[in-house]
């Protein structure tokens, strides 16, 4: 018998659907008879839980459940209490219940594979459940090889984790928690372990992970390398492919919204060709994306109207990349003695201010950098200075085409469905 296992807090319902696409592709892969353990709290919903159930039994597997809230109050309200922050983050108190597998799966089980759900499992898991983890508390792999296009102190990936500046954790040696093979009886027995983890991530904020930064605190030093193909970053492989890619027999992980409805990209593809075979996929989910696409289409002709009217008899400013200037003179016929300012360095940001301070309402911004200097644009410090979104600039990044702009994000209607 294989163990594999989800964890999640649902508020959106999303997460399930998710879960519910990475366990099918398991299924999909193997001929071996597997238990998927689901720990979830009162998010999931009856509806979600019958789903799981459908799929499970149409492949004559088996899947459990397990509402940590009422299994484990005490332990969820003492990790809460050492990160209270975790509350308001876009991390949900979810994160926390992978730390008690050890707790809450059945006490004769020494052995299970945890899944972030945003992966498609595209070979047989049996691969993975024979590594033997021997006396290591966990195997996982390193993030440094799962992204290996990315994850490298030249394209400035990783090397900005605190773990790895502080000191705490080698750069390679740095692990994925998203897929892990876990030694339950090694937690089991050093349970105490995974509560001053929690201590230290709350002690120490500038971890901007909250499971993840914990496990590696307190096992990136002694831990089980895993293969490269037990976690792929899909950023990673497209990259790798220059977009001339193929899907492998690995484990792709969809992490930050790389999952988009465009089916012409082979890994987009994947998981849609799974997903489809869901319970999720039906009517009333084609429904709620056409009504995502509805508003998202409403809410851009609002705001380039509203934008366009403010617009009107102010001078026009544009703060553009170099590698964008070209394009933009072009798409938006910008004139000689118009003012640009490169966005290119610290500076770059320091002149936009100043020039917004100095406008007095005079001029109207467009901002060509969804991101700037390998982080978001700023905009919650335009908002602070009274600056207004649509009134006195606009994302103008988006009026771009997909070739010299940012490629659309489908990610939010994937999630509406």
């Amino acid at each position: 018998m294989i163990h594999v296992c989800f964890c999640f807090h649902d508020k959106t319902g999303n997460y399930a659907k998710l879960a519910g696409t990475a366990m099918l592709s398991i299924f999909e892969n193997t001929n071996s008879t597997v238990t998927v353990h689901i720990l979830h709290d009162d998010t999931l919903t009856a509806d979600n839980l019958d789903k799981f159930s459908y799929i499970a039994g149409h492949y004559s597997q088996l899947v459990k459940f397990y509402n940590v809230e009422k299994l484990c109050p005490d332990k969820i309200k003492e990790y809460v209490s050492y990160v209270p922050s975790i509350q308001n983050s876009r991390v949900s108190v979810g994160a926390f219940y992978r730390l008690l597998l050890s707790k809450v799966l059945p006490s004769d089980m020494d052995k299970v594979i945890y899944f972030d759900a945003d992966v498609i499992v595209n070979l047989d898991i049996r691969e993975l459940w024979l590594i033997e983890l021997g006396d290591k508390p966990l195997g996982a792999v390193p993030e440094s090889i799962a992204s290996s296009e990315m994850f490298k102190p030249s394209r400035g990936y990783g090397v900005e984790k605190y773990l790895v500046k502080a000191g705490f954790v080698k750069f390679e040696d740095y692990f994925n928690s998203g897929v892990m093979a876990l030694n339950l009886n090694y937690l089991r027995q050093n349970s105490e372990l995974l509560a001053s983890g929690v201590k230290f991530r709350g002690e120490n904020p500038q971890c901007s992970a909250f499971d993840q930064d914990i496990l590696n605190y307190l096992f990136a030093n002694d831990y089980l390398k895993l293969p490269e193909q037990f976690d792929q970053f899909i950023r990673s492989e497209r990259i790798k492919a220059d977009m001339k890619f193929k899907t492998r027999q690995v484990i792709y992980h969809y992490t930050k919204n790389t999952l988009q409805l465009n089916s012409v990209d082979v890994f987009n593809q994947l998981w849609l060709g799974y997903f489809m075979r869901t319970p999720w996929f039906n009517t009333d989910a084609i429904g709620k994306l056409y009504g995502s696409f509805q508003q998202a289409k409403n809410n851009f002709k609002s705001y380039v109207a509203g934008a366009s009217s403010a617009m009107s008899n102010r001078a026009r400013v544009f703060f553009v990349e170099p590698k964008r200037l070209n394009a933009v003179k072009d798409t938006f016929s910008i004139r000689d003695d118009e003012e640009i300012i490169i966005a290119e360095n610290e500076d770059s940001l320091k002149n936009l201010f100043a020039s917004m301070e100095e406008s007095g309402g005079k001029k109207f911004f467009y901002i060509f950098t969804e991101k700037f200097l390998g982080r978001r644009f700023p905009f919650r410090q335009l908002a602070k200075a009274g600056f207004v979104d649509g009134k006195d600039f606009i994302r103008a990044w988006e009026l771009l085409s997909d070739a010299n702009g940012t490629p659309f994000d489908s990610f939010p209607f994937i999630q509406a469905m």
